[in-house]
């Protein structure tokens, strides 16, 4: 088996860095040393391990433009999807899961961080303009469950830019211990790219290499690395996306239909296969038990690249496609499966991927933001038959995209180039379009749709007109949701005063903040700056507090001087925040910051 500290090549394992001021006597580094760029493949099987009844090992499989009906246990006929099925059938489906948006980069964001598309900080896709970015303000469900000692990976598609190392933006920035694959939303959908990325270094690739391969052997191997302590799993294959790029067709070789239908079949069946070896890894571990999976997609069924999602019936009873905001282009399969854990059957809770952070946090045993959007789903899983999971007041769904298709299109009757807005509350949905891209046009201006989801699932009969008072409530709820500038509460911990530029022996003052913006206590707080080696550092004001209330914040103010003369590399500090919560667990939560430039591919 690969050893856990050379597989991990996380941020603060390769930085060199001592502890200075103020440090806790129960830090811990995130692993040391790096590895190479060769992808291991699959270790071989351990023997069992123990049941563990707290922090079990989570795994959020999310596929790239796969339809609510694109696999069997959601009325797929065509293409065979076995090993979902089973999942389906063994754990909880839910009928009514959503994405949190119809197009890629939105949806991603709100599923990492519980926010919706009114509040998140990524929208919408680029408009021929940098790809969106996360911030040093958003907080994933990786930096959530990191805080309670889980090993944390995304392997796969990150999605967010530019493609650079030492910026929030990048996956290791926000919680992720482990990365291996695409960062931008545009390098993926290259299925034999030239190079992937591994952490902060780009790995080269011959071009020839089918991606999907590698992404799934480094998630195999990430699993069997870890079968001994609890992990969180972001595995975010880039099928069934267009191209419909396959090594071969297999079994749909021979259909009767052109080469871009063969090879998204051929693609769907690869995530099913994907999906089948990871709960086969689990098995073969022993660790099954001791884990919860999650599958679901981050948007309705693509039409690009000459697929026709028709021949699939690949939105199911459901009208639209990717990149609208009927339910064809937002409801999503969810499956959730865990052995023992999670009892077999189906649910119709309204359930958006938002709900994924405060659910996993839960599970986690973890403290979560009390700011987000998102509601925990945790009770649903709980194989407690009686249990209930808070539901939603409204769900909030936003559209303003740059591209457009033919199928979708016709669905918006030539509206597809127009920001656009949808509510569901309760049974009832609004799906609204502004005159154009201006979301501040008089909703006057806007044309408005109302349906009847209970009986009517295909949005087929517009009630708007028979139900104007309707109308203006959702129109109402649409308005309060959206927020220009969503200021959050401070939760970990975040650099707030940093020097720009590269300073040599120069005297600077830094701050930092742990906040507790979740709704427990937590106590014996305390903050650690950890600078490199021939630093000095000397803190200003107290690092510590006994007691940190629901909504507190512990900030901390060092002065530092570096070495002169300056080292040929940019420099890193590290603050660390620790406290403890409800039973004592602890807490422990970190950010890095980069003094100097951040080396930069000149990608974006």
């Amino acid at each position: 088996m690969t050893d856990r500290r050379t597989f991990l090549a996380g941020s603060a394992a390769t930085l060199g860095l001592a502890t200075l001021a103020g440090c806790s006597s129960d830090g811990k580094d995130s692993g040391t040393g790096a590895e190479s760029d060769t992808v291991p493949g699959p270790a071989s099987a351990k023997p069992a391990v123990a049941r563990r009844e707290d922090r079990p090992n989570l795994v959020v499989i999310l596929a790239d433009d796969l339809g609510y009906g694109e696999v069997g246990a959601y009325g797929q006929k065509i293409i065979n999807t076995p090993r979902i099925d089973r999942l389906a059938t063994e754990g909880l489906r839910f009928t009514s899961a959503y994405s949190p948006a119809p197009v890629c980069a939105p949806s991603r964001c709100s599923l990492l961080t519980g926010l919706h598309s009114g509040h998140a900080t990524v929208r919408q896709n680029p408009f021929h303009a940098p790809q969106g970015s996360l911030t040093a303000n958003d907080t994933t469900f990786a930096e959530v469950l990191r805080a309670r000692g889980y090993r944390t990976a995304v392997i796969g598609k990150w999605g967010f830019g530019p493609e650079q190392v030492g910026q929030p933006s990048h996956p290791n920035s926000r919680g992720f211990e482990e990365f291996y694959g695409y960062i931008s939303h545009r390098h993926a959908h290259s299925y034999y790219p030239s190079y992937l990325w591994h952490n902060g270094e780009e790995v080269p690739l011959d071009g020839k290499t089918y991606a999907p391969d590698l992404i799934t052997a480094r998630a195999l191997d990430f699993i069997a690395g870890h079968a001994d302590e609890p992990f969180l799993l972001y595995l975010a294959p880039t099928v069934p996306h267009a191209p419909s790029d396959v090594p071969e067709f297999g079994e749909y070789a021979h259909e009767p239909w052109p080469d871009a239908d063969k090879g998204h079949a051929a693609q769907v069946a690869y995530f099913d296969t994907l999906v089948g070896q990871v709960a086969d890894k689990l098995t073969a571990l022993g660790i099954a038990h001791d884990t919860v999976v999650l599958v679901a997609s981050d948007n309705g069924p693509h039409e690009e690249g000459g697929v026709d999602p028709d021949r699939f019936d690949a939105n199911g009873p459901l009208r639209g496609y990717k990149r609208n905001l009927y339910e064809g282009g937002i409801r999503t399969p969810l499956i959730a499966w865990g052995p023992g854990r999670i009892a077999a059957g189906t649910t119709d809770r309204p359930t958006p991927l938002t709900d994924l952070l405060p659910t996993l946090a839960d599970l986690a045993g973890a403290p979560a933001p009390t700011d987000i959007d998102g509601l925990s789903a945790a009770p649903l899983l709980s194989g407690d038959a009686k249990a209930a999971a808070a539901r939603h007041d409204a769900l909030y769904f936003y559209r303003n995209d740059p591209a457009s298709t033919p199928r979708a299109n016709a669905q918006d009757k030539g509206r597809i180039r127009r920001l656009a807005e949808a509510v569901r509350q309760d049974d009832w949905k609004l799906v609204r379009f502004a005159p154009g891209r201006d979301r501040t046009a008089p909703d006057a201006q806007w044309s408005a749709e109302l349906y009847r989801l209970s009986t009517d699932l295909g949005e087929a009969q517009d009630l708007a007109a028979s139900n104007p008072r309707k109308v203006a409530e959702l129109v109402s709820v649409a308005r309060s949701a959206w927020v220009d500038d969503y200021r959050r509460k401070p939760f970990g911990v975040r650099i707030v005063s940093f020097p720009e530029g590269r300073f040599t022996g120069e005297e600077f003052t830094l701050e930092a903040v742990l906040g507790n913006g979740s709704s427990r206590v937590w106590t014996d707080a305390r903050l650690t700056l950890i600078a490199p080696d021939g630093w000095q550092v000397h803190a200003l004001t107290q690092s510590r507090a006994p007691r940190l209330p629901a909504g507190a914040s512990l900030a901390t103010r060092w002065r530092l001087t570096p070495p002169a003369p300056a080292p040929a590399d940019a420099w890193q500090l590290r603050a660390v925040g620790t406290a403890r919560t409800t039973g004592k667990a602890s807490l422990r939560y970190e950010t890095t910051r980069t003094l100097g430039k951040p080396r930069t591919t000149g990608r974006v």
